[in-house]
């Protein structure tokens, strides 16, 4: 079966509450089986001028993704990160080889 990632990109406009929804969003991803691939505000960035935090987070497959997603522990840190950022979030099927 395929994996799952949530694949994100955040701008930050109060770093003070974004700490507080890392603390929030960290044990969520672990609770749901996630693996952080991918962090870190220097993406080089070849096209486009999106900037912000880009974030990979890998799952067993894109149901996972969806359950961590839609579970209520990652819907209150949401909450919070609507608070503190802009930001563009999708899920993604990984290919099979």
């Amino acid at each position: 079966m395929a994996k799952g990632y949530l694949v994100a990109n955040i701008r930050v406009t109060d770093k003070d509450k974004l700490q507080e929804f890392s603390g929030m969003a960290g044990p969520a991803i672990k609770k749901y089986g996630g693996k952080v691939l991918a962090r870190g505000p220097v993406a080089d960035r070849l096209e486009g001028e999106v900037d912000g935090i880009v974030m990979m987070i890998e799952f067993e497959n894109k149901e996972a993704a969806f359950m961590f997603y839609h579970s209520k522990e990652y819907q209150a840190a949401k909450a919070v990160r609507e608070q503190c950022s802009d930001t563009d979030l999708m899920i993604a099927e990984g290919v099979l080889n």
